[in-house]
């Protein structure tokens, strides 16, 4: 769980203090390809050599067919031994620019950002280089250096994001049973090989729970394929006191081979109480060999966060701390700090021929600990301490066919999903106290699914798959009511619940590729997402209407369901490719809080629709341009909001960049601008408040390399925009909002070198 209180909790604080606090203790608020042939390349699932263990992805992601110097510090894969096997796909185009393509779901809009693409950008972090892909938006409350806790959002969840955004290891699912999500800057950059994004609905059947906006597929490097021997260390330095260090290594030999990498960051942060000390490391070991393949991965964090709140901004009373003191602190001795260790094993087996096993399974462990004080300048009467724990066990078997079926060209995954979480919290006042409330919830998902992919014709491949999934669902809570804290009548014990409900998802998608260079694709599918433990916490009512006398929680909310469909059109030539496509989803249940009674509910209809294009042009091979925009509305279908906007949700997003190897690889330039409109505010369903304002931020970085020595040098936010993307408005107070504001211009210095 994220280490914050309850989302009924959270949010009354945030909704209570915009009337009676002149600072908003609102810290605890979570918001919520390939180059020209007579086909488009293969579907390829997974296989001995791929060691990435991804259910489904392309043979080939690149999208240039020329030679290219790899970015600055990221040396050829024949170089590093961080390559991931015969399978993998080649190196990005060093252009600092995403491929576009299947990502193994037939008429799916997807994008693959390569290792080369990651090195280019100028941006720092994972969500950032992820925002720079159509459709992606952010939601930031922390204005820390490396992104700590940053929300991505795929196709307009707003608050929920985290909850509709499916993240995945190496074809693995991270989001666990609460509201967390996956924080990204977990995984040193350094580690990744390559990203797929897959949008939409369709990666529901694949993978399950929460692939309603779409799934971000993380794959990380291996050293199977490498040198014997092969290190890479780097060192740097930024603004608000940053400091970074980062280590890679691999070894080969035989079937065998391992890799390493660690990073780790300490900044003051760019607010007062919004510092971070954070460590990750992720390893792997392999054995491949024709017919079998094995590995071990092992990954850990330790996280360590202050959490500054937000600035009021209220015109009733003249006061605007985005003006007077936008970097100071609401909540000056609030924190978060969560450590987290996964160790993952499997093998991939070839039974006959075309047929493969793949077994793999895991274990993960997140221990949070978080406390808030409030907005007085000593810790108050209503402070809250979370120790939570959250733990996953899961085995995933599964087997590939790839055989003819009548004659056509075929591949069948199907397979089993097991997961077991149980997450444990207890909440008492201050650490050491004994807790008011400890809430006990498991959920076990058992699912099975399959997806058959088949060319009907040359230049036309058509997939359907379907999933079966049943969660059962048990929570209890022991509440005590002599722990200090207490009052009593303001407080009761949650009634257990004990549930089992069944649900599906189904896809269906075809391509056809009219020439080598121009294709068309389109797909339907339907998602779900089941209930997260933060909004079983906080089902209600909570409180009596007439009486306001405290009512049993019953942790039971109903399963959010999406049906979307969606088309679009593919142009591939050496120099240029573009991607566009346009979608509509209607969804039922969609899950939110209710901002008065400070309890969970599911909404009347809501629906997405939209379009997303990215494309790409190498105007020569030292010079090749990118951008990319997308439209997108999330609104009220039904209901007292009808036609209202979603909040938290720009319609206008867009991105231009460059990359410029101005000579030969010793000195490379990069820049990259982003920009997106206005969006609601968190909690103005009635569209009635005044609106986040839109803006743009330009990054820029030069680069070198001579010899096994590179450098950079990265200017973010070049033209020092005072902007937020999260703000929170009073349901009481007209004009009254609390606003968490982004670092102004920041500057990073990096050096390093390979052995």
């Amino acid at each position: 769980m994220l280490p914050f209180p309850s989302t009924r909790l959270r949010r009354a604080l945030l909704l209570a203090s915009t009337i009676s606090a002149p600072a908003l203790s609102a810290t605890a608020a979570l918001a919520q390809q390939a180059p020209a042939a007579d086909v488009l390349p293969p579907i390829e699932v997974t296989k001995p050599g791929d060691q990435n263990v991804t259910r489904a992805r392309p043979t080939n992601s690149d999208t240039t067919q020329t030679p290219h110097r790899p970015a600055p510090g990221n040396a050829p894969t024949d170089n590093t031994g961080s390559g991931s096997g015969s399978n993998a796909p080649p190196t990005g185009t060093g252009s600092g620019t995403a491929s576009v393509g299947s990502a193994g779901i037939v008429g799916a809009s997807s994008t693959v950002i390569t290792a080369d693409d990651i090195a280019h950008s100028p941006v720092q972090t994972l969500p950032e280089i992820l925002a720079q892909v159509p459709g992606v938006q952010l939601q930031s409350l922390y204005g820390g250096p490396n992104g700590a806790k940053t929300s991505v959002d795929l196709r307009g969840f707003g608050a929920f994001a985290s909850d509709n955004t499916l993240f995945l290891l190496n074809g693995r699912r991270l989001n666990d049973i609460d509201k967390a999500g996956f924080d990204l800057t977990t995984i040193p950059i350094d580690s990744i090989e390559r990203i797929e994004i897959t949008r939409g609905n369709s990666g529901a059947v694949l993978y399950g729970d929460n692939a309603v906006g779409g799934v971000v597929n993380i794959v990380t490097k291996t050293a199977v394929g490498g040198p014997p021997v092969s290190i890479k260390a780097e060192t740097g330095f930024g603004s608000f006191n940053q400091r970074m260090a980062a280590v890679s290594a691999a070894v080969n030999s035989g079937p065998w081979s391992t890799s390493f990498y660690g990073n780790g960051i300490k900044s003051d942060g760019y607010r007062v109480n919004n510092a971070l000390d954070q460590r990750n490391g992720i390893g792997n070991i392999s054995y491949t060999t024709p017919d079998l393949t094995a590995f071990l991965t092992v990954t850990g964090s330790d996280q360590k966060l202050g959490l500054p709140g937000g600035r009021i901004v209220d015109p009733s009373i003249g006061v605007n701390e985005l003006l007077t003191d936008r970097r100071g602190a609401a909540t000056p001795y609030d924190y978060a700090n969560q450590q987290t260790a996964s160790v993952t094993t499997g093998f991939t087996k070839t039974l006959l021929n075309g047929v493969d096993l793949i077994v793999d399974g895991g274990w993960r462990q997140r221990d949070t600990q978080s406390g808030f004080f409030g907005t007085v300048p000593t810790p108050s009467f209503a402070s809250t301490y979370n120790d939570a724990a959250l733990q996953t066990w899961s085995i995933t078997p599964r087997l590939s066919i790839k055989n003819a079926v009548l004659g056509l060209p075929s591949t069948i995954l199907t397979g089993i999903d097991y997961y077991d979480s149980t997450f444990r919290e207890a909440r008492s006042q201050f650490q050491g106290y004994a807790p008011i409330h400890t809430y006990d919830i498991s959920q076990r998902t058992l699912a099975g699914y399959w997806q058959h992919i088949i060319g009907l014709l040359p230049t036309t491949d058509f997939s359907y798959g379907a999933r079966v999934q049943s969660t059962a669902v048990n929570a209890a809570d022991r509440y005590d009511p002599t722990a200090p804290g207490t009052f009593p009548g303001s407080d009761i014990q949650a009634s257990p619940l004990n549930s089992n409900e069944t649900q599906y998802a189904l896809h269906a998608g075809v391509e056809h590729r009219f020439t080598d260079v121009f294709s068309v694709f389109g797909r339907a599918a339907r998602a779900f997402r089941t209930p997260d433990v933060d909004e079983r916490v906080a089902s209600g009512p909570s409180f009596d209407p007439v009486t306001f006398a405290p009512i049993p929680q019953n942790f039971q909310l109903k399963t959010q369901t999406s049906q979307d469909v969606e088309s679009g059109v593919r142009v591939r030539t050496n120099r240029f490719q573009v991607q566009t496509s346009v979608y509509l989803m209607d969804l039922d249940n969609e899950i939110h809080f209710n901002p008065v009674l400070f309890y969970n509910v599911n909404l009347d209809p809501t629906r997405r629709y939209g379009s997303e294009t990215n494309a790409s042009l190498r105007v020569s091979d030292t010079v090749t341009l990118r951008g990319g925009m997308a439209y997108t509305r999330a609104v009220f279908r039904e209901g007292m909001w009808a036609g209202n906007d979603v909040p938290l949700v720009s319609r206008y997003t867009g991105n231009v960049g460059v990359t410029w190897n101005i000579w030969q690889n010793y000195l490379v330039f990069d820049a990259t601008l982003r920009a997106w409109s206005s969006r609601i505010m968190d909690n103005d369903q009635a569209n009635a408040q005044s609106r986040i304002p839109g803006n743009a931020t330009a990054d820029i970085k030069l680069s070198g390399q001579y010899d096994r020595f590179f450098w950079s040098v990265s200017v973010n936010n070049l033209f020092n925009a005072l902007y937020y993307d999260y703000a929170i408005t009073s349901s009481f107070t007209a004009g009254r909002f609390s606003a968490y504001p982004l670092p102004g211009r920041t500057y990073v210095v990096r050096a390093g070198a390979t052995f």
